[in-house]
């Protein structure tokens, strides 16, 4: 299986770990995948927070947001540099962004021109179901968190629009990968 993959990573804590294991399995499973990590500003503070920088060593090339077009992510795509756009995790900010076409950060730009491009965007939100969820913090400490009938219906709305795919799990990340590029 052959492809490329830009992996933006938000500020969600939430999931963060899985979801580096997944694609560190990914990875590891298909080497010949290029697998380039998009990392927006509140995601690079979380992937330090969670202490994850060294997981990430695995992948080509890890890219620092500086503003919504620095990198270039959204050119890349457009022009087929990649076969698809994955953010995982999605804080329920960018989730909301895209819903209402905000184009303000490097990945919602990047998604948002890449639908446009007919390049697929796959987004796993956190908060995916309204009610509670308990997550872990660095330390092991486990935090609940309110998940918003709110943020939960602007997954559902994302989840209808062109060029987007939501999905819950990190445990779908491989499959969805596998599907989308044999």
């Amino acid at each position: 299986m052959k492809g490329s993959i830009a992996w933006g990573i938000t500020g969600s804590g939430d999931k963060l770990e899985e979801t580096v294991d997944a694609m560190s399995a990914v990875k590891s499973a298909y080497g010949e995948i290029q697998i380039d990590v998009y990392l927006s500003k509140a995601g690079e503070q979380v992937v330090k927070y969670y202490g994850l920088e060294g997981g990430l060593e695995a992948f080509d090339k890890v890219y620092h947001e500086k503003d919504a077009n620095n990198p270039f992510l959204a050119g890349k795509l457009q022009t087929g540099r990649y076969d698809l756009l994955l953010v995982a995790p999605s804080t329920s900010n960018t989730v909301a962004k895209l819903v209402a076409g905000i184009a303000d950060t490097m990945l919602t730009n990047a998604a948002i021109q890449a639908v446009k491009a007919y390049v697929d965007v796959y987004v796993m939100p956190v908060d995916y179901r309204e009610g509670t969820i308990v997550t872990r913090l660095p330390d092991g400490t486990e935090m609940r968190l309110r998940v918003r009938k709110e943020d939960a219906e602007n997954v559902r709305r994302l989840s209808v629009m062109d060029g987007f795919t939501t999905f819950e799990k990190t445990e779908e990340i491989k499959g969805i990968i596998e599907r989308h590029l044999s």
